[in-house]
């Protein structure tokens, strides 16, 4: 082995030395700031959006195939969606509760958002959630036709109006939603610390 190589590998070694230093000096002291009233570090949040959208991709490629997506599962997943997912999320013209606006990471507005995920992977956050956020695993006390029919509006999101998406449940479980919805999700939101995949900012 040359001179040049044995310097880089050492000085390589030395880095790696230093950082996981740094890393446990950060750890151990409790320096960094992990109050949801202040914003990540930007490289901090990048690491910890990426991370997180790779390992959703990774992993719900196991998921399987997508069922058909019929009316009677959008309509079944907007009950759903309503009552468990839009005090986070919001909805089409309708942003999220006041509570989870400092949610951190902050929720993503899937009227937008969820054009960025696939089905699969839609499925796979409802049903596992994502560690370190607000966004719970809802697999444990659902079964996976509730996931797929939450995902099967998920999806439909982006093309609704506001009218649309406002007569989903309109006089019974619409209603329910914005009294329900908002402690389950006050609640998951305290017990874990989201997602589903928000920005990490």
């Amino acid at each position: 082995m040359s001179a040049t190589m044995k310097g880089f590998i050492a000085g390589a070694a030395a880095m790696l030395v230093l950082l996981i230093a740094i890393a446990l000096l950060v750890i151990l002291t409790g320096s960094y700031n992990v109050a949801a009233s202040d914003r990540h570090n930007p490289v901090v949040g990048w690491a910890l959006t990426t991370t997180m959208s790779n390992s959703v991709k990774s992993r719900a490629e196991d998921v399987g195939a997508v069922p058909e997506f019929t009316p009677a599962m959008i309509s079944a997943g907007a009950g759903e969606y309503k009552a468990m997912c839009a005090h986070c999320h919001g909805g089409v013209g309708k942003g999220p509760a006041e509570w989870a606006r400092t949610i951190r990471p902050q929720p993503p507005a899937l009227a937008h958002a969820a054009t960025e995920w696939s089905p699969q992977e839609v499925f796979w956050l409802v049903k596992h959630g994502v560690k370190m956020s607000a966004m719970p695993a809802f697999g444990p006390t659902h079964d996976d036709q509730t996931l797929w029919n939450i995902a099967a509006f998920v999806k439909t999101l982006p093309d609704l109006s506001e009218d649309e998406y406002a007569a989903f449940g309109a006089g019974h479980h619409g209603e329910k939603a914005s009294t329900e919805g908002h402690g389950h999700g006050a609640d998951a939101a305290h017990a874990t610390g989201h997602a589903g995949g928000g920005s990490h900012d």
